[in-house]
């Protein structure tokens, strides 16, 4: 197959699916110091679902927000239902029916649902004056077709993560969006929150919507995508059928090399306890959490969307102290009220959403690194060694393989895999004792996964005791020397590595 030539994709009675809804030819696009976009293609057919794949920094997220009209390309061509046009901000692309739900949710959160799918619409009453009770009306509407039971009346701040993402779909369909773009829709959802979002895209597509669909999770991509393309290093690869290709095939597209081992997890010596907890409790939260932990070893911590995994971690980090329970470090009993009592006692927390409680956004790579590691050593008479830091910061950069031209790029400007990178390094510079890892390869590419769980598995080695709290049950299963599972604030089981299977754990999960 011609790489160059999107494949013919027929529809549900067989018949070819055409002509485009969507062309982007020759697109370029150039940041200070970084080529994101080198005269790369895409083509969407209506009544189909595209994945767009690539390791974080191909240049997938940029040509999306040049389609969303976010970005302004330097060169090259958009054509929409076969016009050629140019996209002057994300209203005008609105306006022509292309909406997109981004990975980092947009909404007000002290609006309601339906102000938040109607705002700048609103339904008008005879005075002049929003007509809530229409407003209502008309999401309810919305709603039904879609399926979602949400209250149009509810405010988003009381909503999940999972009905939040239902909300921006929503919103996007409202405005009848022939196309429709989903970064990452699935990162924080439950299997079943996923079952019900595939079925409202299935609906879509068999409207004739075409969607563009991103995601690092191959399964996603044979389950509900007709065709794909890959992107790598802001260059375009190729586009097959879904049914064309293996697992495998697409990786070498995306990395350009085998990655044999997916979960590098070396023999490491596991010694002494260096972590105990004992009936560790939050009212209400979670309950009753007793572990040891043992230097060298991977504690993988398994359990559904609100199980409490995260609050326990938080709960041992000192973000949201436990009110019950005994918290010991080589044995001798801990008070651990703050972040601050955490890192004293050697501890490091990578938190699961890099966005809203890991990264400081208007500040730069190197600021972002170095900020935990200022007092470990680092500060004398007063004074930060700041070249001395920063030989380390570019050190780490080069050991993490964060893509950027200097670390005094803003952190913002990075992928998201990449930011993910920076959080990891910031807290490596403390070396840390205890190392607590929640979701560390979240919306990361296979590349850069199989980096950082050989990175974990070399940690390690060193003697660094792991907790790693994930979503995915093969990264559990392929880096943990034993699982701890939970269940509703409660600890289910402990699994040793050789018993644990996705079966054992399931039913410990869903209990």
């Amino acid at each position: 197959m011609n790489s160059m030539t999107p494949p013919q994709t027929l529809g549900q009675g067989g018949q070819p699916v055409g002509p485009y809804l969507l062309e982007i030819e020759g697109i370029r696009k150039e940041f200070p110091g970084v080529l994101a976009l080198n005269d790369v293609q895409f083509r969407l057919r209506p009544g189909t679902v595209h994945a767009l794949m690539g390791e974080n920094g191909a240049g997938k997220s940029t040509l999306m927000k040049i389609i969303a009209g976010i970005y302004t390309p330097d060169r090259g061509t958009i054509r929409l239902r076969g016009e050629e046009v140019e996209l002057n901000g994300p209203l005008d692309a609105l306006k022509r029916g292309i909406a997109m739900i981004h990975q980092e949710l947009a909404l007000m959160t002290w609006m309601t649902v339906a102000e938040n799918i109607w705002i700048r619409r609103e339904p008008k009453n005879a005075f002049g004056l929003i007509d809530h009770r229409k407003m209502a009306e008309q999401t309810r509407e919305l709603f039904d077709q879609l399926k979602i039971r949400i209250d149009p009346t509810a405010e988003i701040s009381t909503l999940t993560v999972a009905q939040r993402q239902m909300v921006e779909i929503a919103k996007a369909v409202s405005y009848q969006s022939d196309v429709l773009i989903m970064d990452e829709p699935t990162s924080a959802l439950t299997e079943t929150e996923v079952d019900h979002l595939f079925d409202i895209i299935r609906d879509l597509r068999a409207r004739g919507i075409g969607i563009v669909y991103i995601t690092h999770k191959m399964n996603e991509l044979f389950e509900i995508a007709d065709e794909f393309s890959v992107f790598r290093d802001g260059t375009y690869v190729g586009t097959h059928a879904s049914a064309d290709v293996t697992r495998d095939d697409i990786i070498r597209m995306m990395v350009g090399r085998e990655i044999t081992d997916m979960f590098p997890k070396e023999e490491a010596k596991i010694t002494d306890v260096i972590l105990s907890v004992e009936n560790l409790s939050l009212p209400g939260v979670f309950h009753g959490i007793t572990f040891d932990l043992r230097k060298g070893e991977i504690l993988g911590v398994a359990g559904l969307v609100g199980s409490g995994r995260s609050n326990v971690a938080e709960a041992l980090f000192g973000v949201v102290p436990a009110t019950e329970g005994t918290i010991r470090i080589d044995g001798r009993p801990v008070t651990i009220r703050s972040s601050a009592d955490a890192m004293r006692e050697g501890m490091a927390l990578l938190t699961e959403d890099r966005k809203e409680t890991g990264c400081f956004l208007q500040l730069s790579i190197l600021e972002n690194m170095q900020i935990a590691a200022l007092h470990q050593g680092h500060v004398k008479a007063g004074f930060v060694d700041e070249q001395g830091l920063t030989r380390l910061c570019e050190d780490m950069k080069g050991r993490l393989r964060v893509k950027t031209p200097n670390l005094d790029e803003r952190i913002e400007n990075l992928s998201g895999g990449n930011q993910q990178k920076v959080l990891i390094a910031r807290w490596l510079l403390t070396k840390p004792r205890i190392l607590i890892l929640d979701e560390p390869t979240r919306g990361i590419d296979v590349g850069a996964k199989a980096e950082i769980h050989r990175l974990i598995s070399k940690l390690a080695q060193e003697g660094v005791a792991v907790i790693m709290i994930s979503s995915e049950l093969p990264e559990v299963l392929g880096m943990s020397d034993r699982i701890l599972v939970m269940h509703e604030g409660h600890m289910t089981g402990i699994l040793d590595r050789a018993e644990a299977n996705q079966v054992k754990i399931m039913e410990l999960a869903a209990r």
